[in-house]
């Protein structure tokens, strides 16, 4: 595989940031790499990048139970990580919750609230949303990419396994 076919494969594993694939790729070229290798090697470039771009990063992921799934503007894992916790399925009171927590959430860290979601539920998420609303800004900067690299690795995971 070439830097460009290698792009083109990875370029989604992070939420609209290829800019994560086309920098590790020809390091990832070098060394034959499984889905916990590349993750180790994606996540090492999301955390030696600048605080600016961790938070591009971090804003280009979806609100959870949000419209965007209803005008079709999630990504397709977006889609599917989504669906696999039953968020498509919300009660009108669980859509009306979530889309409250989506706007305290951002209106007190300026980003969206990113959790990895598959194998979780509604209430799980809910739950979740909740506790980390107390939490100040920068314990929710790292706990945010730290679940970003999570769905990475899920992604990735998926990924190795359409091979």
């Amino acid at each position: 595989m070439d830097t460009q076919e290698f792009i083109s494969r990875y370029s989604g594993i992070y939420e609209h940031s290829p800019w994560v694939a086309e920098q590790v790729a020809d390091l990832a070229l070098d060394v034959v790499a499984d889905a916990d290798a590349m993750a180790r090697l994606m996540a090492d470039v999301v955390d030696n990048a600048g605080e600016e771009q961790q938070l591009a990063l971090i804003r280009a992921h979806p609100d959870l139970a949000d419209r965007a799934e209803v005008v079709g503007e999630l990504t397709p894992d977006s889609k599917a990580e989504q669906m696999s916790a039953g968020l498509h399925q919300c009660s009108r009171v669980e859509y009306e919750r979530f889309q409250a927590l989506n706007d305290a959430y951002k209106e007190k860290f300026g980003f969206p609230f990113v959790m990895a979601v598959r194998g979780s539920d509604c209430e799980k998420i809910l739950g979740e949303f909740s506790r980390r609303l107390r939490n100040d800004y920068d314990v929710e900067f790292e706990t945010a990419l730290a679940q970003i690299h999570k769905i990475a690795r899920f992604r990735l995971e998926a990924l190795e396994g359409d091979t």
